[in-house]
């Protein structure tokens, strides 16, 4: 009996069973069939084999989205190899870390990246570095036509490392989660269950694919279940209004739902194909909920995850959608609330959240501390947010204790933004944390302490945008003259936050 407990043996078979289904139906008009796809795989995986890359080695991947992005990913787990997603807007300087630290066999990546990162590619001893495009052209995809339409999927046990996606605490660089095969398997079944995912759904695909929510979630449920994937390589409007009338369900980060909500024509017509709205990666405000239902008539299912467990719980597909909170646990996965000790203070308490379950990832890549840190020895994991779960077992999520900040379904984490700023000659400290935000769920802010009154918030930007992502430089900069401080010196944040969410929302409204 075959035991091959590889993620896409599940894939593969559903992709022969479904082979004249639609799979991407293209921004365009073209499709790609479930036949088409897993030839396809099987070309991208016989390329990958002629690159020298074996079993358990990473590909790191800093591409926009494309189909021929997805066809990697997948082409990856076929082989065996570890896939390392990485989001295209992370400069230089960031990139150097990660290539460091899951040091892979190949790099993808576009061409004028490639010619910028020679010199870590080089310094990595990366000998594959192959490009791709956002429309599909590139090196890697160089002669694959021709490639065999055969390719045995790799065996891999259900704790073998498929996906390497990292993330990070306020403090130290970022870490790599590893996630499995088997959690992979055990979450996508678990969704497929609670969500009742059909194979005449129709997803509207508008996320990105460097995270579990976009790649795991937005890929893997319509992947086992033959449905049709309604391709945007990124999210628009315009588009959105336009597609949404052949979808049925589409998944999205609460920012995503604000804009919608912002034009006229997003009604209860356009939306009367839907049975299912989907959002996460952010805090969905009662607001965006109660606006969405007044104007569609469909309550949002909001639901928790997280990079080093993918999905955690979810609201019901049928019954009552409690604004401001996430559901239930789902399937298999268990919860509790801990006190500052690891001890359970039972429910109706707030307290530290902690999670078990087969989604539950591995560990941090390289990082055996870190791991140990994160698990409790009964093989809880810590998730670092604060929650409540009510005597019926719904969560509410109330806070974060590393005070990561979710701003458009990005993660930014202050002291990385800090520690930009304060390497700047004129600042003697800054803080940076997140107030609400209408569109963006939460925006960045920094308040710095300056040396002189010759420091602007240009000088600070154009500094912070050498070395940082986009979405990492504060939307808002002020400087002040102290930080508001404990009797043990350290900045209470909570404070500023308070004080400049008064000022952000009345500016807002």
């Amino acid at each position: 009996m075959d035991n091959n407990q590889n993620l896409f043996t599940t894939i593969g078979q559903q992709m022969l069973r479904f082979a004249d289904n639609t799979f991407l139906e293209l921004e365009g008009g073209d499709l790609i069939s479930y036949a088409q796809a897993n030839i396809l795989t099987a070309q991208l995986a016989n390329q990958l084999r002629t690159f020298g890359l074996q079993p358990g080695d990473r590909v790191t991947a800093q591409v926009d989205k494309s189909p021929q992005a997805i066809i990697l990913y997948l082409a990856c787990l076929r082989s065996g190899l570890i896939f390392h997603p990485l989001n295209t807007a992370y400069t230089l300087n960031e990139l150097d870390h990660f290539l460091s630290d899951a040091r892979p066999a190949l790099f993808v990546c576009n061409c004028a990246r490639a010619k910028e990162a020679g010199s870590l590619t080089d310094k990595y001893a990366i000998k594959q570095v192959k490009t791709l495009e956002a429309d599909g052209q590139g090196t890697l995809w160089d002669g694959v036509s021709v490639n065999s339409h055969h390719f045995p999927i790799v065996h891999a046990k259900s704790d073998d490392t498929a996906l390497l996606i990292y993330t990070s605490g306020t403090t130290g660089k970022p870490k790599g989660a590893m996630i499995t095969h088997g959690n992979l398997a055990s979450n996508a079944a678990a969704l497929q269950s609670v969500w009742d995912w059909r194979t005449d759904d129709v997803l509207l695909h508008v996320l990105p694919i460097f995270h579990v929510h976009g790649l795991c979630v937005g890929l893997h449920l319509p992947l086992l279940c033959g449905s049709r994937i309604l391709f945007e390589s990124r999210f628009s409007v315009e588009r959105t209004i336009r597609r949404l009338p052949q979808a049925s369900v589409m998944m999205a980060v609460p920012t995503i739902y604000t804009r919608l909500l912002s034009h006229s024509s997003f009604d209860r017509t356009l939306c009367r194909s839907m049975r299912l709205f989907i959002s996460g990666s952010a805090p969905l405000l009662p607001e965006t909920f109660e606006q969405f239902e007044a104007r569609t008539g469909h309550r949002i299912l909001e639901r928790y995850g997280m990079t080093e467990a993918q999905m955690i719980t979810s609201n019901p597909l049928k019954g009552n959608r409690r604004a401001a909170t996430v559901g239930h646990a789902l399937p298999g996965v268990e919860l509790r609330i801990c006190d500052s000790n690891g001890a359970d203070i039972g429910r109706g308490e707030i307290g530290s959240l902690e999670i078990r379950g087969p989604n539950v990832f591995k560990g941090y890549w390289r990082n055996l501390p870190a791991t140990k840190a994160s698990f409790r020895e009964d093989g809880y994991f810590i998730t670092g947010d604060i929650a409540l779960i009510d005597k019926s077992g719904v969560v509410a999520i109330v806070g974060r204790e590393k005070d990561l900040i979710i701003s458009a379904g990005f993660n930014v984490y202050p002291s990385e933004v800090e520690l930009q700023i304060n390497q700047h000659s004129a600042v003697i400290d800054s803080a940076v944390f997140g107030v609400p935000h209408p569109d963006l769920g939460e925006a960045v802010v920094a308040t710095i302490i300056q040396r002189s009154d010759n420091l602007s918030e240009t000088d600070i930007r154009q500094s912070l945008e050498k070395n940082l992502s986009a979405f990492k430089v504060p939307q808002h900069i002020k400087f002040v003259k102290e930080f508001p401080r404990n009797a043990m010196g350290k900045i209470e944040k909570n404070r500023l936050r308070e004080q400049y969410s008064l000022v952000f929302c009345k500016q807002s409204n």
